[in-house]
């Protein structure tokens, strides 16, 4: 039993969570700074978000292992229908039970946010969960899976950065502000990042695989490339939030988050073996978290 337990939550992929909120709650801290705060619609905006990112994650397993990309030649940490400790079928169940979850919970939160007066709020977040649902099942899942063809870079930038960010603010304010669009992109990109490095590590047994990706197409010299423009790209956005938005120099904290991104960049340029990127995974993810919690931080203090 108790092994049958460890076995669910690795395909929850529990390393993953961190950066799916990193979002909501710079998000969050941007809304406390324009006169926006709720609890209820943080921890209810917290367990979608999270609901979402555990979906994808089995959906993920399931996708890649019924097409065969989960196999011997891949890099990472081995998975549950990989290593056959859990059938295709039991995935399946699994993934529709999380997917009635995160409908649940969406529909919890956008009531809790807006009533049942903002109609058009109401309508467009039902969609953006729908939307998200899809997304979650449809990166690896289907004979159409965009994340074969090379726009999982952009549903991550579109779901991770500015539905997140602006989105979740929007819960709160129940309007949009400019504030956010900096923030957005700069989480956005990071999430990318975060993506691109984990296809440049797999980009081998993808490519082996049939599984086209952006760092497939691009090619490993490219993708390096396309890297380093995104995280470089990042610091700019963000450095220029902490400009237009400069209050004290408690605003320009996040900076010290530039330190591990700078060093990242280091040790990935110097690169040459594509599989012994994995460990920049968790570092880049978790530096992502870091600089979205003292981008929102600073603002409040």
């Amino acid at each position: 039993m108790m092994n049958n337990l460890s076995v669910w939550i690795a395909s929850m992929r529990l390393r993953t969570l961190p950066l799916s909120v990193s979002g909501i709650i710079l998000a969050t801290f941007l809304a406390l700074k324009m006169g926006y705060f709720s609890w209820s619609i943080f921890i209810l905006a917290l367990l979608t978000t999270l609901s979402f990112q555990i979906l994808s994650n089995l959906a993920n397993d399931y996708g890649d292992g019924l097409k065969g990309t989960d196999n011997a030649n891949r890099i990472g940490p081995e998975r549950a229908i990989q290593s056959g400790k859990i059938t295709p079928k039991q995935m399946q169940n699994a993934i529709y039970i999380n997917a009635f979850l995160a409908l649940l919970f969406s529909a919890i939160l956008i009531f809790t946010a807006f009533g049942s007066s903002q109609v058009i709020l109401i309508l467009i977040f039902f969609v953006l969960g729908i939307a998200s649902i899809v997304a979650a099942i449809k990166y690896t899942v289907g004979k159409e899976a965009y994340g074969y063809k090379g726009l999982g870079d952009l549903f991550v930038f579109i779901f991770f950065g500015l539905i997140s960010v602006a989105g979740g603010y929007v819960l709160y304010a129940k309007t949009l502000d400019a504030i956010v669009y900096l923030p957005a992109v700069t989480i956005g990109l990071l999430s990318a990042g975060v993506l691109n490095l984990n296809n440049l590590r797999d980009i081998a047994s993808d490519e082996a695989s049939k599984k086209n990706t952006l760092a497939v197409k691009l090619g490993a010299k490219k993708t390096k490339v396309y890297h380093n423009v995104l995280i470089i790209s990042a610091v700019v956005f963000s450095a220029l939030f902490g400009i237009l938005y400069f209050q004290s120099y408690y605003s320009l904290i996040f900076i010290v988050s530039y330190l591990p991104l700078l060093l990242h960049l280091n040790r990935f340029n110097k690169n040459k073996v594509p599989k012994l990127l994995d460990p920049e995974l968790k570092k880049l993810a978790l530096t992502t978290v870091l600089l979205a919690v003292l981008m929102g931080l600073g603002q409040v203090l």
